[in-house]
């Protein structure tokens, strides 16, 4: 439940800051985050007052002084994490800083005020998430302020008697988990949850699910069959891509949730409607409707009160990539129970720092990669194997970073130019993904099959199709190779 306001701890403590600093910092974080001051580190912890967030910490004159306060602090606030703004770079107080338990060691400039934001963000992992927007029996994870008001707004909706309710957002936003959670806080487990992916099946078939059919409606109706409205009852069906569907399914839609009835295809008799719809599109539907995609009739009817999940990459929503990385993290089921689960420091920042353009569902696929990969170790930014940002490269397999590049001969100007690679094409990821597996079995292929959840024969298959070698064959083959063509990358 909410905290009383009075109790309600700071977002930072900003400790021994010139005024400057603290215009810089509060600058930085937004209005959104709630800063105090003080002048010493005693004031961190105070008795019957849930601790801050995050403590920013002045850099002391003397040498060590700043290191014992660390350590302090976190001796006091061991829920905090400590931060320490410096007006000197130097590396020897960072490291000392660091070991003593300082969660960053920043300059007060744009790129530490940057990385100041996500050592904020970071914190939200460790919040604890407030009860009276979580549905029950639905594995929502949400710390960040955005993901809370649309799932505060979806309940305020499922508590109404509002009927259809549209959902919005990008794919892999979590749109089908917020259809499961409008469906528990309005009917509870007494009645069916229905999902029907509208992009997944032709017209004919979409109708023949939705509505049902009588016996000898069409060729091969043998029998009479009920439809996905009817399994409904008085439960949920849920429409997911909504705007896949086609125009003359549509209008039957429409149809259905003005009079609630339908009528099985081929059939004359009306059977009531009584689920609550619930519709999602990852399409901007005001312009589906201008270009005539997308009935404007349909759309004013479903967009009573459109909810929008933010993705990932958006400002309300960055603070729950650490908390779903570790949900995932704990859940996944790809590698043996036994195995340790962890996120390395540096795996944190790198998974705060990618944009997600695929949301939820990359950031699942990323972590469950990743135990793949780290067998048990701390996982690493490697083992993430993120695109890079744009203007960057990565490094995969047979393949040299952009410092390697530039130490390469260049091919002559006349040279017939390459067609531009495509360094993240499905089979890229998947030549890595064997590569990988091969060198952390020692190329003994019965375990690296294993790892990969494949067959040994799939994995020889996949083998000789991307022309993996091991490592002495391919010393042996770059030494046989002619003077002039050692130059090019091999394989693994």
């Amino acid at each position: 439940m909410t905290r009383d306001r009075q109790e309600a701890p700071p977002d930072v403590l900003l400790i021994g800051c010139s005024a400057a600093q603290q215009a810089a910092v509060a600058q930085a974080l937004g209005s959104g985050a709630a800063l105090h001051s003080a002048a010493a580190a005693d004031e961190a912890a105070q008795p019957g007052r849930p601790a801050p967030r995050l403590v920013v910490l002045a850099e002391q004159a003397r040498p060590g002084e700043t290191a014992g306060l660390v350590a302090q602090l976190r001796a006091t606030c061991p829920q905090s994490r400590p931060v320490v703004l410096s007006h000197r770079a130097s590396i020897a107080a960072a490291v000392e800083a660091v070991r003593a338990g300082a969660w960053d060691y920043l300059a007060c400039d744009e790129q530490g005020l940057a990385r100041l934001r996500d050592a904020l963000i970071a914190t939200a992992a460790d919040a604890p998430a407030d009860a009276d927007f979580l549905p029950p029996g639905v594995p929502a994870v949400a710390c960040a302020q955005g993901m809370i008001d649309a799932l505060r707004m979806l309940r305020r909706l499922a508590e109404s008697r509002c009927n259809p309710i549209l959902l919005l957002g990008q794919t892999g936003t979590g749109k089908e988990l917020a259809a499961s959670a409008v469906h528990a806080w309005r009917c509870g487990g007494e009645e069916p949850f229905v999902a029907v992916n509208c992009a997944a099946l032709t017209a004919g078939l979409l109708e023949s699910e939705l509505f049902g059919h009588v016996k000898g409606a069409f060729t091969g109706a043998d029998r009479d069959k009920t439809g996905l409205f009817e399994l409904a009852g008085g439960g949920t069906i849920f429409l997911d891509e909504i705007s896949e569907m086609p125009p003359d399914l549509q209008a039957k839609l429409l149809r259905v949730l003005q009079e609630r009835t339908f009528r099985r295809v081929g059939g004359t008799a009306d059977v009531a409607c009584r689920a609550t719809v619930v519709a999602s599109s990852n399409r901007d539907l005001p312009a589906e409707v201008r270009a005539g995609r997308f009935r404007k009739d349909l759309y004013y009817r479903l967009a009573v009160l459109p909810v929008t999940l933010p993705p990932l990459a958006s400002p309300a929503r960055r603070a729950d990539i650490l908390p779903l990385a570790r949900h995932f993290l704990a859940a996944s089921d790809v590698v043996p129970p036994s195995l340790p689960r962890q996120l390395s420091p540096a795996a944190e920042q790198a998974l705060l720092a990618h944009d997600w353009p695929g949301n939820v569902r990359e950031l699942r696929n990323a972590v469950e990669r990743a135990l793949i990969l780290c067998a048990g170790r701390p996982i690493e930014p490697a083992d993430l194997m993120l695109p890079p940002a744009a203007g960057q490269s990565q490094v995969v397999a047979g393949q040299a970073t952009p410092s390697a590049a530039a130490e390469t001969p260049q091919a002559p100007a006349a040279a017939t130019p390459r067609p531009p690679r495509r360094e993240f094409s499905l089979e890229t990821a998947e030549r890595e993904f064997i590569a990988r597996a091969l060198r952390e079995t020692g190329w003994q292929r019965t375990k690296a099959a294993a790892l990969l959840g494949i067959t040994r024969a799939t994995l020889h298959a996949k083998i000789k199709r991307y022309r993996l070698r091991p490592p002495v064959e391919e010393a042996a083959a770059a030494a046989a190779a002619p003077a002039e063509d050692r130059c090019v990358p091999a394989g693994v």
